[in-house]
């Protein structure tokens, strides 16, 4: 199969849906060869928010000691190649066909067909294997305990902040949702989280005791430093890949650390992005708040950069999400509200958007596509939020490329 060929097979697996366990992902692994060589560590990162801003941490800061990292994260943004990054480079076309063609020989014929994560989790596992990297650093996809991630054995597992988002999958209380990601916790193992909810840091703790696991919650965030992603929370994250870094014995300086946290870069996280042709703003903000915590963070940074200036805010979601609960926390920040739909089969249309909006909120219209509310007219900075889905399609229409999502 060329590339083009090579994704359309793997986004038709996306059919097969999501599948919680690790018979599979194991079974994949071992059969392609992709367990990472023990002489590789593995940092195991999962958590509610800030998870992909950490795992950026932790590789920009490796990397810049001269370690060779290979980094598996999701969704992505524009390109699938976005996932999966040897030291900071993202995997080619060729790569990813070559694998994919052999991955689909291997499985043609399994009973229980992988699923697009787990598919993309051994083509990334087996490519930092043949590209001789020393640090592999995971982002789970969803929860913890039976993500296709934790089929991997870690060195070191690290706790985001744990919030509600994915109840459908992973429980109804912030107690159920800290079990699920508590789960990556490794017998043995070291363990840092993040500050917790009082929920989380019991269960927290109650797993890493029975694992025997050393546990320590980095509680103060990072100063000193610049960092290459705004916003103080920004700080907790960085704070927490350092520790991680240090528990391998990955040799850290001051200008290694200066240099590896300065040059830190994770898109869609309060990215400023100069406006293009069509698009009539004054600035251009994107930042990927999907559930209320994010949305407090996104809010805290606003008002840090523009003050009193408000927003002209362009905000799509998807299903199952606390869209009535994340647009209260960012009302007090926007001027104009822009509902749009997003290209996602989970998409929620405008109207059931505009619905949800609280008494006494700011003037609100529904649009038809992302195009016509980037080309209203404003003076205002715009600000582009909700779905990740949606960061990504402004992205790949101020690239001109084309914009291909996943449910996974």
């Amino acid at each position: 199969m060329n590339y083009s060929e090579a994704l359309e097979w793997l986004y038709s697996t996306q059919f097969f849906g999501i599948k919680l366990g690790l018979e599979n992902p194991k079974r994949l692994l071992r059969e392609y060869l992709a367990y990472p060589p023990r002489r590789t560590k593995v940092i195991h990162v999962a958590g509610t928010n800030g998870k992909g801003s950490t795992c950026a941490f932790i590789e920009s800061v490796a990397r810049a000691t001269g370690t060779r990292t290979g980094l598996f994260s999701s969704p992505h943004l524009v390109r699938y190649n976005e996932r999966i990054r040897v030291s900071g480079v993202e995997i080619d076309d060729d790569e990813i066909a070559s694998h994919l063609t052999a991955l689909r020989e291997l499985v043609a014929e399994w009973e229980s067909h992988p699923t697009f994560f787990e598919l993309s989790l051994a083509l990334a596992l087996k490519y930092f294997s043949e590209r001789g990297c020393e640090l592999v650093i995971l982002e789970t996809g969803m929860g913890g305990r039976l993500d296709a991630t934790s089929a991997v054995p870690a060195d070191v597992a690290v706790l985001t902040p744990i919030s509600l988002d994915h109840q459908q999958w992973l429980g109804e209380t912030i107690a159920e949702i800290a079990a699920e990601k508590a789960a990556i916790i490794v017998p043995r193992k070291k363990v840092f989280s993040s500050p917790q909810l009082s929920p989380a840091r019991t269960i927290i703790e109650q797993v890493a005791n029975e694992r025997r696991s050393p546990l320590e919650f980095v509680e103060n965030p990072l100063q000193g430093y610049a960092l290459g992603l705004a916003g103080e929370h920004q700080r907790e994250n960085a704070a927490l890949a350092l520790e991680a870094l240090h528990a391998l014995g990955i040799p850290l300086n001051y200008e290694t650390v200066k240099s590896g946290l300065g040059s830190t870069a994770w898109p869609g996280r309060f990215e400023h992005i100069k406006p293009g042709p069509g698009i009539m703003a004054s600035h251009l903000i994107l930042d990927i708040a999907h559930n209320p915590a994010s949305a407090k963070a996104l809010a805290a940074n606003w008002v840090r950069e523009f003050g009193d200036c408000k927003a002209n805010l362009i905000f799509g979601a998807v299903e199952a999400k606390d869209v009535r609960g994340i647009l209260e926390i960012l009302l007090p920040i926007t001027a104009q509200l822009n509902f749009v739909p997003v290209n996602s089969p989970r998409a929620l249309p405008p109207e059931e958007l505009a619905a949800l909006l609280p008494p006494d909120s700011p003037p609100a219209r529904t649009c038809q596509s992302l195009q016509s509310a980037l080309k209203t007219q404003e003076t205002l900075p715009a600000l582009v939020t909700g779905s990740a889905f949606l960061v990504g399609e402004v992205k790949a229409l101020l690239e001109g490329s084309s914009h291909h999502s996943s449910a996974q």
